[in-house]
């Protein structure tokens, strides 16, 4: 029986573990919530100091039968090593010769029974008195672990090659010589990136608006062995009426997992080609093709709508190229009011024929 399991529970392992079960899950852990891998979760910073600091002790292995025996407040007020036969702590006090030490460390609570009692890691020395155990830097916690031989645990990490131009020498790195905060200084963190990607999209989708799902891959990390890996993720995007090419979609912290933090994505959108009309702003356009004779004697065409009605369009002639009706409100929907709409524009385009006869020309001068 142990005397509490705040720090095996902060590990996720049983007060039972063996130091090689606490190693690997210290590295999962450490991995899962680094924060070189959480710049946008400051609650990572907290976990993975607290998840650090439960290693310090639970891999030691005289702080850790201490710790079994007494508890975490004995540890932080000077036990470090055990106390004699019969001084175990008792509800309200301290064992031994510290009774009178405060009642609190790092806003802890007095001892008493394992179960009532609240857990906070803390990076200062005892809240009283002198001698007690004080917690470690996390990241050099972190730089040890690599030192000395974590990073062979699993495969190789981003995260563990930022030690390898750690501090030599034995025993603990001493504060100024994280490995972390050199490189935080050698470089600034670079701003997230946003990338674009192109959206096409029919005219007829523009004129009623539609709902799109885009499957998109991106590079994350894999929570239990901080491994890149690539996954799909389906985006769910809205094509508003009356929207324009180039109008941009924008998805926030989607894309691929870097350094700086998560990619933001954008759509573009971009009109495909159209077999009848010709987008112009909010107007559409239409071209009618005739051949000379027509033009000259007359034609009759069914015009049709973006909204698929149709209407039909007659002239008596003659029809010179390049002659043009507007039709009002039959255009696409302006976007920042969709109930009103643009015009259709149909222009006529006259083909004339390539070569004549000399009796089609004489027969043309006589009737013009």
């Amino acid at each position: 029986m142990v005397a509490e399991t705040k720090l095996y529970d902060a590990l996720s392992v049983s007060p039972t573990a063996s130091q090689d079960e606490i190693k690997k899950a210290y590295r999962k852990a450490a991995l899962k919530h680094h924060p070189d891998k959480n710049k946008d979760n400051p609650s990572a910073g907290e976990k993975f100091k607290e998840v650090s600091q439960a290693y310090e002790i639970l891999s030691d292995p005289e702080k850790r039968k201490t710790y079994d025996q007494y508890g975490l407040d004995f540890l932080l007020r000077g036990g470090a090593e055990a106390p004699p036969p019969g001084a175990g702590g008792a509800p309200g006090g301290m064992p031994g010769g510290f009774g009178g030490m405060p009642a609190g460390f790092g806003g802890m609570p007095g001892m008493g029974g394992s179960g009532g009692r609240s857990f906070h890691f803390s990076t200062g020395g005892p809240g009283g008195g002198s001698g007690g155990f004080s917690f470690s830097n996390p990241e050099n916690i972190f730089a040890d672990f690599f030192k000395q031989g974590g990073a062979g645990m699993g495969d190789d990490d981003d995260i563990f090659a930022q030690f390898t131009g750690g501090a030599g020498g034995s025993g603990r790195s001493r504060h100024r010589d994280s490995p972390y905060e050199r490189r935080r200084r050698r470089a600034p963190t670079p701003e997230v990136t946003t990338v674009e990607k192109p959206l096409p999209v029919t005219l007829e989708e523009i004129f009623n608006g539609a709902h799109k799902k885009m499957r998109i891959k991106r590079k994350t990390y894999d929570d239990g062995s901080g491994k890149r890996k690539v996954e799909d993720k389906i985006l769910e995007v809205d094509i508003k009426p009356g929207y324009k090419a180039g109008t941009k979609i924008k998805f926030k912290g989607v894309g691929d997992q870097e350094e700086g933090g998560t990619q933001d994505l954008h759509f573009i959108v971009q009109e495909k080609p159209h077999p009848i009309y010709k987008r112009e702003d909010d107007n559409l356009r239409l071209y009618v093709d005739l051949d000379l004779k027509e033009a000259l004697t007359g034609w009759t065409r069914m015009i049709p709508t973006i909204d698929g009605k149709k209407f039909t369009l007659s002239k008596g002639g003659p029809t010179g190229p390049g002659y043009t009706e507007s039709y009002p409100h039959q255009g696409l929907p302006i976007s920042k009011k969709p109930s009103e709409r643009g015009d259709m524009i149909v222009e006529v385009r006259v083909q004339f024929p390539t070569s004549l006869t000399l009796a089609q020309k004489s027969h043309l001068k006589d009737i013009l």
